[in-house]
């Protein structure tokens, strides 16, 4: 709210009027994230159609239109800045981990050939992060939610996104225990570094694969087990790495199907790629409409 109403230079009376209206009339949806309360175009095709036939009513040449960009602008430069700053703050943690394993270019590059030219109608990243992995994957796709628990990674992921121009990406808050999806809507998972943070990486598996559709792929990654004991105790790590037959004892128990890992060696982790799926190809399109459009989290 406070972002629109500086980009609008409205109040916050008439602001929260417009917004309650835009909603009502299902052209807009709303989600909360603690405090906050974020707004984006309506993803139900007739009314994102409408939305987007208002908008082109606009003149280009408008100078209130003009102004309002002109205020987005200054609202992103300073969420970059608050983004950079929250980096350079945790800079010197991610490179004494990333010193350890191979590049991450290698991992992403596994990643894109998992997947391969193929476009994904819908792709849910657990632990979504800094949202790098909706930036590598998002040109594939037709519409990616990431989710998290950490607003300031959410805040990093909408700049990042914003920046390369991933309209058809979103991030969101939101537990990867319960995630705020009906069973069998989406067509790719990716859990990327996360299940090492997880109290019960089992129960990840399983709440991803209730939301996979039929056709669709699960890939995680993540380390082979390891004895670097510092990453528990300076950066939280409550696993210290997965075994081949531990993940896919998890894949199965989800009716999931194992397929071949993809082993990255380094000194001294080993990032492990695990994919999985279920049932037919991958790149069927899902009946009905999005299942992220109206999502409540």
């Amino acid at each position: 709210m406070s972002e629109l109403m500086a980009i609008l230079g409205q109040s916050q009376p008439r602001v929260s009027r417009h917004l309650r209206v835009l909603c009502e009339a299902r052209l807009l949806e709303r989600f909360r994230e603690g405090a906050w309360v974020f707004y984006a175009l309506s993803r139900r095709p007739s009314s994102a159609d409408l939305a987007r036939r208002l908008i082109a009513l606009i003149p280009e040449t408008d100078s209130l239109l003009a102004a309002d960009r002109d205020r987005l602008a200054q609202v992103r430069a300073a969420r970059a800045e608050r983004a950079a700053q929250y980096f350079r703050d945790s800079a010197s943690s991610w490179d004494d981990i990333r010193s350890l394993h191979v590049p991450e270019a290698d991992v992403e590059r596994a990643l894109l050939g998992l997947f391969g030219q193929g476009r994904v109608p819908e792709l849910l990243d657990i632990g979504t992060g800094t949202g790098r992995i909706l930036e590598l994957l998002g040109s594939r796709v037709g519409h990616g939610l990431g989710i998290d628990i950490s607003r300031e990674m959410l805040n990093i992921a909408r700049t990042r996104l914003g920046g390369k121009g991933l309209t058809n990406c979103e991030v969101r808050l939101a537990d990867m225990y319960r995630l705020p999806l009906p069973a069998a809507s989406v067509s790719a998972v990716t859990i990327h570094q996360v299940l090492h943070y997880a109290d019960d990486p089992q129960a990840v598996i399983e709440e991803a694969a209730r939301v996979l559709a039929p056709g669709g792929r699960l890939v995680v990654v993540d380390f082979a087990p390891h004895e670097q004991d510092e990453l528990r105790l300076k950066h939280a790590h409550r696993r210290l790495g997965f075994s081949d037959r531990e993940v896919a004892g998890w894949f199965r128990s989800s009716g999931l199907t194992p397929e071949q890992p993809i082993r990255l060696a380094g000194d001294p982790l080993t990032v492990v790629v695990w994919p999985a799926r279920r049932g037919r190809a991958l790149g069927v399109a899902l009946p009905g409409e999005s299942p992220f459009s109206g999502v409540a989290l």
